[in-house]
């Protein structure tokens, strides 16, 4: 993924040595009414996925992990602040929640579950330490990269979380749109030579030679999917795609989303440096309302792009997706086509729930503020900023540091 701005240099530094160090803060959509059978709860998770928190607390409140809502999935290496919601419970047991890593901050009443999406933003505040100078050059450096990247936009990248902790999510969602459940179960809970946590080598090669009984008893009781597949070979005797069915649905689009953002990646990777370019057949998406529109004459439109009221976009493979046409076209089509998607691709594209689209190339951040001093661990450069919903902090800190954050 190239960045915009290589010829700037780097402010190198350690991200989230300390959970402290990197605090996200949701931005909701909308605030609870104060009426409702739904219980809305602000809650703050340190060093834990937002998928484990989940489950904390469905087993602390007698329900379904299903049954919990949220809206939006949070850095586990890091303080988060969130919202999740539970229908029917005792609000005052919910707000007596106090777990380690897991803490409820507040309690209110709403009319409906919370869903993915129900949120505007998100709030970061993150202190890089070891910094490769003195704390006030490198505030200094970074306001320069800053300044760029304020007025050109930062590239839209999906940041490296979407693809899980083994970086093959994208590999698992084409498995499940080729229907290859074989395929599936091999990746997921097989394929020891790309595994580099040594509490699952021993259960991946179990799984590769289809002993699924030893491999269920070697899997960390806290990893429920791989577990849940891993009970069904074993009731199945083996099936596949019985086992693959026994996965949530919700997950299972997660990584269907993770194969479409691995080609949006690829597509804003072939467009750089110039995301602050409209082409002709652009389907450029105006900022305020998100609608996009076929750009016939890049001359006129460009104004609009540089005061960033517009922007070129990127696929979301899907049945939604609009192809692009002209100069914009002869970049992006090519790396659609390599796919060669069937009917039944796009079908099963759209079961998973992810129907397809548009993404703009870039984004803004708002809110910027840049610092830096020193605390009782050190120097530290300081920068908080605020991104709508969708955008990846760890892509703006990686124009920073010129590295790859994990």
């Amino acid at each position: 993924m190239p960045f915009l701005t290589a010829e700037l240099g780097a402010v190198k530094g350690v991200i989230k040595q300390r959970p402290q160090d990197f605090i996200v803060e949701e931005i909701p959509l909308y605030q609870p009414s104060g009426e409702g059978t739904h219980i809305y709860a602000l809650i703050e998770k340190t060093q834990l996925t937002t998928h484990d928190a989940i489950a904390r607390l469905a087993a602390a409140m007698g329900v379904r992990r299903v049954d919990v809502g949220y809206a939006g999935r949070k850095d586990a290496q890091a303080v988060a602040r969130q919202w999740i919601s539970i229908e029917h419970i005792d609000p005052d047991k919910l707000a007596a929640l106090d777990k380690p890593q897991l803490k409820v901050l507040k309690i209110a009443r709403h009319g409906n579950k919370l869903k993915v999406g129900h949120l505007t933003g998100n709030k970061f505040f993150v202190r890089m330490r070891n910094l490769s100078m003195p704390a006030k050059q490198a505030e200094k450096a970074a306001q320069t990269i800053m300044d760029v990247l304020m007025r050109r936009g930062v590239p839209n990248y999906f940041g490296p979380q979407r693809f899980g902790g083994r970086g093959n999510s994208g590999e698992l969602g084409w498995a499940l749109i080729d229907n290859n459940a074989q395929e599936f179960c091999r990746l997921f809970l097989g394929d020891p030579a790309n595994e580099t946590d040594k509490r699952f080598i021993e259960a991946r090669i179990l799984c590769e030679r289809g002993e699924y009984q030893q491999a269920l008893d070697c899997w960390p009781k806290s990893f429920h999917d791989h577990r849940r597949m891993l009970t069904g070979l074993v009731k199945s005797n083996g099936n596949f795609k019985r086992a693959t069915r026994d996965l949530d649905d919700s997950f299972k689009g997660l990584l269907v989303s993770a194969w479409q953002s691995e080609i949006f990646n690829e597509v804003l990777a072939a467009r750089m440096p110039n995301i602050d370019k409209v082409l002709v057949g652009d389907m450029a998406m105006k900022h305020d309302n998100g609608a996009c529109f076929h750009v016939e004459n890049a001359e006129t439109e460009q104004p609009r792009c540089e005061h960033f009221e517009i922007s070129p976009t990127g696929p979301l493979y899907g049945l939604r997706m609009t192809r692009l046409t002209d100069a914009a076209g002869e970049i992006e089509n090519p790396i659609l086509d390599r796919r060669n998607l069937t009917e039944d691709h796009l079908r099963r594209i759209k079961n998973f729930g992810a129907r397809g689209g548009r993404r703009p190339l870039r984004f803004l951040p708002k809110d910027v503020s840049i610092r830096g001093d020193k605390d009782a661990y050190g120097d530290f450069l300081e920068l908080a900023f605020t991104l709508d919903s969708g955008c990846y902090a760890t892509i703006l800190l990686r124009e920073i540091t010129k590295t790859d954050i994990a």
